[in-house]
């Protein structure tokens, strides 16, 4: 069944939200600067991938899967996404990008049960969803490199994990700035025990600590609540900045995004096939 896998700062209002618009959403054409590199050759064995600045990409988590988009890599979610659609990506020459929740509980995922009711906190915002006790790494540890294990064997190159701020937010525990900064290593480290790249997700004030260890950023309003220069350090690192909005159309942040080097998509809510690039 199809479900909203809306992503925005949590700090946004869910009245923002937009309804589903079930596979009626079109794909814009790929526009001449958006593609950013040439698709990949083959990787060489042992060898990370790390998409470079400015590199082209499309984010779908919702609704049937469009593979007509032409850029180098796409970003979709790990439990929906079959192997056989991962390897018809890599044939076209395409990177992938593993989406997957790291930091919040999912009610609908298949080993939703996997997760012991006491590290599990209060809601997100989003139905069927609860932040995780970050602090329980022995315990944790575990259930994702499961998860990344999946990525893995399905074809990724990459993971996104998501929810990678609890500290920021109302979670139910005590959590600090650096039981995060532990707990997004351990997550680094799972992905590149894998040979894959792994991005970090939002948490803007933490990136001084974390550029090394990660090989990309994804970024949901940077525009939007004037933060984008905050994902510097990605750039000057050589590694690429997914980058989406969501309020904002194109003209009002594709301009600063260029200087910028971000890889930046105007998208809806319901991250479906439909986009805008810069």
């Amino acid at each position: 069944m199809n479900r909203f896998r809306c992503r925005p700062r949590t700090r946004t209002p869910l009245l923002l939200l937009v309804p589903l618009l079930l596979l009626a959403a079109c794909t814009a054409a790929p526009g001449p600067q958006e593609d950013g590199e040439s698709p990949p050759p083959d990787q060489v064995p042992g060898e990370r991938w790390q998409p470079r600045p400015g590199t082209g990409w499309q984010w779908q988590l919702t609704g049937k899967l469009d593979t007509s988009v032409d850029v180098p890599v796409y970003d979709i979610d790990g439990f929906t996404t079959t192997e056989e659609q991962v390897a018809g990506l890599k044939k076209d020459g395409r990177r992938t990008i593993c989406y997957l929740s790291t930091g919040a509980w999912e009610d609908f995922r298949p080993d939703a049960q996997a997760f012991p009711p006491s590290m599990l906190g209060r809601g997100n915002g989003w139905e069927g969803e609860r932040w995780l006790d970050i602090r329980r790494l022995a315990e944790l540890e575990p259930l994702i490199a499961k998860r990344f294990d999946m990525c893995r064997d399905k074809g990724f190159d990459a993971v996104e994990p998501d929810n990678m701020d609890a500290y920021r937010n109302s979670s139910g525990f005590p959590l600090t700035a650096q039981h995060q900064l532990e707990y997004n290593r351990l997550i680094a480290r799972l992905a590149h025990d894998r040979g894959l790249a792994v991005g970090l997700k939002n948490d803007l004030d933490q990136i001084p600590e974390l550029v090394g260890a990660f090989d990309f950023a994804v970024n949901e309003q940077c525009a939007e609540y004037e933060e984008c220069d905050s994902l510097t350090p990605f750039i000057e690192a050589g590694k690429a900045v997914f980058h989406a909005e969501y309020e904002l159309d194109t003209d009002r942040f594709c301009a600063r995004s260029r200087a910028l080097k971000l890889s930046s998509l105007q998208k809806k809510y319901e991250l479906g096939p439909w986009r805008r690039a810069c």
